[in-house]
């Protein structure tokens, strides 16, 4: 060993020791400060499944390579950082004699060929990336972007690592190239050997070369310890067990997409029979109140933006960002977690736990983040506004979208529960809602006795459960579809359709009432649960003896669709439910249903949230409009998986849009721009944002917004006459 690699091995200890020592240190702190978060048992269940999922995510690149270039990009970044970590454990050979290696696997020509492939497509990937992030800047002229709010240097300080890291690991194959020292054969490894072609003849290069990577590598992690909110960094190691521990590790894509987490207090489903405020936890006001498995969530956030980029609401002026909200969360959960460690904490009646000793020896800052409002103006120093907490349309774009499986409707709901059901804190037009669920079990506050009303007209008899000896389906209408006008005639139609295919169906009438949907999703699980067991037992009845398989529902509506058939589940009702344009695409497929008259004009369609993204439901309405028309269909830019949002989800319908542009403007006006005269929808709350939005332009004459089964009955019987545009309030 001569003088240089004397040094060398010196610096490259003491650095590592260094950075060894630091990082053990912040993933004691992430830990404990994951570990302040409330059980969630479930997420242990299914380690077979989670395990599968988890490896087919990562390794796979499932959710990255949707967004083609950067997706591909990213996975030789990845594969490159796992692979070449070998590289930065053979520097620490190089450092001690410069013809050192790996040892056993360090001479194999083919572990030479596939870490010099993985060195350049790297190359290639990291510069990718960095191009983007440049060409993305949030400084850049044109627009937001969806870096808007990350923290930019870290960003770039880890794909400069990255590529630095890179670039010297094939310096150092050129110093042995360049000394005659290298052991791999030109055909194997041509770059590095063409990067020896142009360095000297040095005998202490490798060495030194060794020692700038492994100075370099230690340095971010040394960088990447001593800031433990750096997901940016973090992430490559925390996105493996966020992802395992995903909800639902079954679903095709984000598994907080479909049902909501159940209410639960300390683990356990919340018994609103038994429950008391003051020993149960009521939603979330307190960071340390959000599962371990939210603060795992805030902990692995990347800060991509992905999820910004798709939200209606970031898109159309809102304050609310599903990153900076996550982001928020975050720092504040790190901020305040020496406060909460030390014993601090409010109990359920807002009482400190702590004694003042236990909180003598806390700086400042970390009390003060201790009484920080989790829902708060800014005045009042909260970490979230209300108007961030209220902007949300639960559409799932964010959640779909993210590459880590980070659960954001979940979490702003639990801020909801806590804010209704304790604070009594909501927007003030939401409270007629919640009141019209409350006493006349449907939003409009329409009496009970009208919910038969559409049936009137019909040309044929609708059955009703208990009438009828059997039937196949049951119809749920739904509140929109028994009590809006326009929601009415998508009734009339489907049962008209159903009608001509010999379907054997029944509705409950007046036996039916509202969901729960807009009582869950703004945040009254009280409200919720009681007309969800209301139902169930109603449904239960209505299905008496029969097994699940032939309890089979047929939804209008994709919100009561999803309740149904993912949320009563939870209560005791399993049923088999289908949204109409599935079993009306089946009815034609069979030939039980036959268009004879091409719709024509154009026609574009618009994928509800919680049909499309939230239960993957794309091909059938579209089949169904392909017959239709007899053509093909013009598509938005924003479709399928990535369709933009109406603007009424999260109980949205029932609260003023007052900040930024109107959600449903934004989309009629891509609607408007495909040139299509007839705007397909499958939701009654799609159709009323949607009309709304088009008679706002001054269309209502040129587009026409009508639901996917009201175009097949033009089809099937080409009398209809067009009409369903007529502006109802809604």
């Amino acid at each position: 060993m001569g003088s240089v690699q004397i040094v060398t091995t010196i610096l490259a200890a003491g650095i590592t020791a260094v950075a060894v020592w630091l990082a053990v240190r912040a993933v004691m702190k992430m830990t404990a400060v994951i570990r302040l978060g409330q059980p969630a048992p479930e997420r242990f269940a299914d380690k077979g499944a989670r395990t599968r999922k988890m490896l087919v995510e990562t390794a796979g690149h499932t959710r990255m390579l949707k967004w083609g270039v950067v997706g591909a990009a990213h996975w030789f970044v990845m594969v490159g950082f796992i692979v070449l970590s070998l590289l930065v454990l053979e520097a620490y050979f190089e450092v001690v004699t410069p013809t050192g290696g790996l040892p056993i696997i360090g001479h194999w020509t083919v572990f030479g060929l596939a870490t010099e492939i993985i060195t350049v497509l790297g190359l290639v990937g990291i510069l990718v990336l960095m191009a983007i992030r440049l060409r993305n800047r949030p400084n850049r002229p044109g627009g937001r972007s969806r870096f808007t709010g990350s923290t930019m240097w870290q960003g770039y300080f880890v794909e400069w690592v990255v590529l630095l890291v890179l670039v010297f690991g094939l310096v150092i194959r050129g110093f042995k190239v360049a000394t005659d020292h290298f052991e791999y054969p030109v055909w194997a490894t041509p770059v590095s050997h063409a990067v020896g072609a142009i360095l000297p003849d040095w005998s202490d290069g490798a060495s030194v070369a060794a020692l700038i990577k492994i100075v370099i590598s230690m340095t971010w992690l040394i960088v990447i310890s001593l800031n433990v909110t750096m997901g940016v960094a973090w992430h490559r190691f925390l996105a493996f067990p966020n992802i395992f521990f995903k909800r639902d590790p079954e679903k095709p894509a984000g598994s907080g997409l479909g049902p909501l987490r159940p209410m639960t207090s300390q683990g356990k489903p919340l018994d609103f029979e038994e429950a008391d405020p003051e020993k149960d936890q009521f939603g979330v006001s307190q960071v340390e109140q959000f599962t371990w498995k939210g603060l795992l969530d805030f902990s692995t956030c990347t800060e991509c933006g992905r999820c910004q980029s798709q939200c209606p609401a970031w898109n159309t002026g809102k304050p609310l960002s599903p990153k900076l909200l996550v982001l928020s969360l975050r720092d504040h959960a790190y901020a305040k977690a020496p406060y909460l460690l030390a014993g601090g904490g409010k109990d359920l009646t807002g009482e400190e736990k702590a004694t003042q000793a236990q909180l003598a020896h806390l700086d400042v800052l970390s009390l003060a983040e201790g009484d920080k409002p989790l829902i708060g103006t800014a005045e009042e120093g909260g970490v979230i506004d209300p108007d961030v907490l209220w902007s949300c349309t639960t559409c799932g774009a964010c959640v779909e979208q993210c590459p880590v499986d980070i659960e954001h409707v979940d979490h702003i709901v639990d801020m909801r529960r806590y804010q209704v059901l304790i604070e009594s804190s909501f927007p003030s037009e939401a409270g007629v809602m919640l009141r019209n669920l409350e006493n006349k079990g449907n939003p409009w506050g329409a009496p009970q006795n009208t919910r038969e009303d559409w049936t009137k007209g019909l040309d044929f008899e609708v059955p009703r459960v208990g009438e009828v000896d059997d039937f196949e389906y049951l119809f749920w209408v739904g509140c929109a579809g028994a009590f809006e006008d326009r929601a009415k005639k998508t009734t009339r139609a489907v049962a008209t359709l159903l009608n001509e295919a010999g379907v054997s169906f029944a509705i409950l009438g007046e036996g039916e009432t509202c969901s729960g949907d807009p009582a869950r999703r703004i945040g009254n699980e009280f409200v919720f649960q009681m007309l969800a067991q209301q139902n169930v037992e109603t449904l239960n009845e209505a299905f008496e003896g029969r097994e699940k398989t032939k309890r089979k529902i047929v939804a209008t509506c994709p919100h009561c669709f999803n309740t149904l058939g993912n949320e009563y589940g939870q209560l005791g009702g399993e049923f088999e439910v289908v949204h109409h344009t599935q079993l009306l695409a089946h009815l034609v497929s069979t030939g039980k249903l036959t268009p004879v008259q091409p719709v024509d004009g154009g026609v574009t369609y618009h994928d509800p949230c919680y049909l499309g993204r939230h239960n993957r439901v794309f091909a059938a309405p579209r089949e169904v409009l392909g017959d239709s028309i007899q053509g093909e269909l013009t598509e938005m830019p924003r479709n399928s998986e990535r369709s933009f949002c109406c603007g009424a989800g999260g109980a949205r319908m029932w609260m003023e849009e007052k900040i930024g542009k109107r959600i449903n403007v934004d989309r009629v006006e891509e609607a408007m721009a495909t040139g299509a005269k007839t705007v397909a929808v499958g939701c009654p709350f799609c159709s009323t944002m949607l009309n709304d939005g088009v008679n706002g332009k001054g269309a209502g004459e040129q587009v026409e917004v009508i639901d996917v089964a009201s175009v097949l009955l033009r089809s099937v019987k080409p009398e209809q006459p067009r009409g369903e545009s007529t502006p109802v309030a809604g």
